[in-house]
């Protein structure tokens, strides 16, 4: 090999080594539509975005809507509805912790080492899937909610905020999970902390049940709590009942907040485990 060739720019590179903007949405191109293949080539892997709003929307209308609502189902579809948006991006969020830790286990990942891309790159591409695969299973929630009757009280506009707004928030969240698949030594071990942080977080906020009823320490953790915000949120923007800026403010800076901490975080550990 001759010194040319030996000392020729990687294309896409700066002159001080770092990767140029283009080349980085290049990449991040590449790899999103690798990672959409392999989707397509293993369709059961869209199972839990396809599923879930199929069975939880069925399970909560007519196993607790009766009950809830002293037999008016259709009032209880129009409360948890919006509810479900907030809870579907946290499901699809944790199951890429899982994803991710395989990768690794697999040596996926140790074939990007030696590839001249930004380590972000990656993860990035991560996530625009997976953003997409929460907007599939938001528009499956959606229709399983018309058909249940859920009634749209405002305009598409403010439909169209809700779903955007679940999805900000809810690809703020697989950061975390990309961080915990990183840090955790199994998919098993991924699976079980996720469950640990999403439950409380699912049924200790006002996604199933208003909170007024809840003992006061209750009620507490749930007015901090951000899915009740971006539940809060999607029900004003689709009802046009309630107040919409405040919990519309506070879910965009927890998802702002969540994103600047711990991307970063994620990013670092990713760089180091395939330097």
């Amino acid at each position: 090999m001759s010194a040319a060739t030996m000392t020729a720019p990687v294309p896409g590179k700066t002159d001080d080594g770092r990767i140029g903007l283009r080349a980085n949405l290049r990449h991040i191109g590449a790899l999103a539509r690798r990672n959409f293949m392999q989707i397509r080539n293993e369709p059961f892997s869209m199972f839990d975005a396809l599923a879930m709003p199929v069975v939880f929307s069925l399970l909560f209308t007519y196993v607790f809507g009766g009950a809830m609502t002293g037999g008016n189902r259709s009032e209880y579809v129009n409360y948890f509805i919006p509810g479900l948006m907030a809870m579907g991006g946290l499901n699809i969020a944790m199951s890429i912790g899982s994803g991710v830790n395989d990768d690794f286990n697999k040596g996926v990942m140790d074939r990007f080492r030696t590839l001249p891309i930004a380590r972000s790159s990656v993860l990035i591409a991560k996530l625009v899937v997976e953003s997409s695969r929460m907007l599939v299973s938001t528009v499956i929630l959606m229709i399983m909610g018309f058909i249940q009757g859920f009634e749209l009280k405002t305009g598409p506009l403010e439909l169209l905020a809700a779903v955007v707004l679940a999805l900000v928030f809810g690809s703020s969240l697989t950061w975390i999970f990309m961080l915990l698949g990183m840090s955790l030594p199994t998919p098993q071990a991924v699976s079980g902390m996720g469950f640990l942080v999403i439950m409380p977080l699912q049924f200790g906020s006002s996604i199933f049940a208003p909170t007024a009823t809840m003992p006061d320490w209750l009620e507490s953790f749930t007015e901090y709590n951000p899915l009740s915000r971006l539940a809060d949120a999607a029900r004003a923007l689709t009802s046009g009942h309630g107040a919409v800026a405040e919990p519309v403010t506070v879910t965009l800076a927890w998802a702002v907040g969540i994103t600047v901490i711990v991307a970063p975080l994620a990013v670092r550990k990713f760089r180091n485990k395939t330097s």
